[in-house]
């Protein structure tokens, strides 16, 4: 687990589809769902694509995906609308929710969950939002046909009209829904019209992934009966284009229930730490990299933020430790390499990446600029609590802010290799005009860290010297 969650910080691109469904909606009339994507220039929010509509419930399921390309290094804003139609032909925004595509990915099992945005003081339903990313399929797409033979009766005249919808596992051992057929009236052997469906939509790529379909009798109320079910995967419905296959509708109790799935998916942890040593100059004077200034953010509030706000998508509490360095504290003057900046060294956190700007802004005020510049400190206090992750269910970043040389090199080498073995990361990124070989020197793309005669197990550093583009880092 540890490897793959590395590659999330170094691939720059893909395309993931995203699952959309609703709860406890407001209003059952034929809703749909308009998915607008903001851009980064002009932030203008563009329609990207919209759903098919769903009648008469209060909680639908769309089939209809949408397919985005995804860059791990960009805040990728998201409005899902969802409307009202009326048999005049006009629509109503009934209601609608805010996100990034960065917070569904980075979501427990890639599932977001969150309440919807409508009348004030009225409870406008949940939207739920899956994101997988697709994989490349040998086969583009697969030709199949249904048709049934005494299904269960449901309606009063002893017929019924069945319809199938279809649904793809996910790894969590819940089920998104990828195709619904047309609906055959007052029979119960129908034939289904063939129909042509993405192999990327059943599946995935998973030719052995298990395939759910559920078979039920259409109501005009929306309240449709459910007949049975049966399970397949594409392997067994690819076999043989001449062959038929025989699945017995198995009937049991079912009902539609909305519940929060807890998976052991990893979870991102985002650690802060700031230099405040002297060679950043004195904050009052507008030469120094902690400078204050009213009309712009300084180079260390410009990459706390650049980063942060990608990074906190990732981060499903949003609390955040945020330590400094190289700092005289109050009240008597004693020297940390490692200091809350919240001023409370038993609870760290700080609430998002505004939070973590107040507390900054805050520390210096009260602290004075002092030095060396040691890494070591805040690199040991990350790894102690990765070290205690054994289940692959946590994983740290931490983000370390200077202005220049370090002053133990040797001691932060040292924690680096140590920390290479546990699920733990670390950005660095150097501010200002000084010189900064040294910190690109714990970067391990060319070379491996070592120390003392070990080397790191893997490359754990990534190294940025501006805060202007921090995509790299990423």
């Amino acid at each position: 687990q540890q490897a793959s969650l590395c590659s999330l910080f170094t691939v720059k691109f893909s395309s993931i589809s995203l699952t959309l469904s609703c709860f406890s909606l407001p209003v059952s009339n034929s809703t749909v769902c308009v998915l607008y994507t903001q851009g980064i220039a002009n932030r203008e929010w563009r329609e990207f694509g919209r759903t098919e509509v769903i009648d008469n419930t209060l909680n639908p399921d769309f089939v209809r995906k949408f397919i985005l390309d995804y860059f791990f290094e960009e805040r990728q804003n998201l409005r899902f609308d969802f409307c009202a139609f009326h048999p005049v032909g006009f629509s109503v925004l009934v209601s609608c929710a805010f996100c990034t595509l960065g917070e569904i990915v980075g979501s427990l099992g890639s599932r977001l969950e969150k309440p919807l945005i409508g009348i004030p003081g009225r409870k406008c339903g949940t939207i739920i939002v899956r994101a997988e990313e697709l994989s490349n399929c040998r086969v583009s797409a697969l030709m199949l046909q249904f048709c049934g033979n005494k299904l269960d009766k449901k309606d009063f005249f002893g017929k019924s009209d069945p319809f199938l919808v279809f649904y793809r596992s996910n790894e969590d051992g819940s089920y998104t829904i990828c195709h619904k057929t047309e609906v055959v009236k007052n029979t119960l052997d129908p034939v289904w019209q063939a129909f042509k469906i993405p192999v990327r939509a059943l599946c995935n790529g998973d030719y052995d992934r298990s395939i759910k379909v559920e078979v039920y009798d259409w109501d005009r109320d929306g309240g449709h009966d459910f007949i049975g079910e049966f399970s397949t995967s594409y392997r067994e419905m690819s076999r043989s284009q001449s062959q038929f296959h025989v699945y017995e509708v198995i009937f049991y109790t079912h009902t539609h229930t909305h519940t929060h799935t807890h998976t052991h998916m990893t979870q991102i942890n985002f650690t802060v730490a700031i230099d405040f040593t002297a060679s950043n100059g004195n904050p009052s004077q507008p030469t120094s990299l902690h400078y204050m200034s009213p009309y712009q953010l300084n180079d260390y509030a410009m990459a706390l933020r650049a980063i942060g706000e990608i990074i906190q998508d990732y981060d499903s509490d949003k609390m955040f430790p945020a330590l400094g360095f190289g700092a005289k504290l109050p009240p008597d003057g004693r020297v940390s390499h490692d200091f809350a900046l919240n001023g409370n060294p038993q609870n760290p956190y700080c609430n998002g990446i505004e939070g973590v700007m107040e507390a900054y802004y805050q520390s210096l005020k009260s602290v004075r600029l002092y030095g060396p510049t040691h890494f070591s400190p805040v690199i040991n206090h990350v790894a102690r609590y990765a070290s205690a992750v054994t289940d692959g269910s946590q994983y740290f970043i931490l983000l370390i802010i200077s202005d220049g040389v370090i002053t133990d090199m040797a001691q932060t080498k040292e924690s680096i290799v140590n920390a290479a073995s546990l699920p733990m990361s670390i950005i660095i990124v150097g501010v200002g005009p000084a010189e900064f070989d040294e910190m690109i020197e714990l970067d391990g793309d060319e070379e491996r860290i070592s120390s003392q005669g070990r080397y790191a197990e893997r490359d754990i550093v990534q190294v940025q010297k501006t805060p202007e583009d921090m995509a790299d880092c990423l």
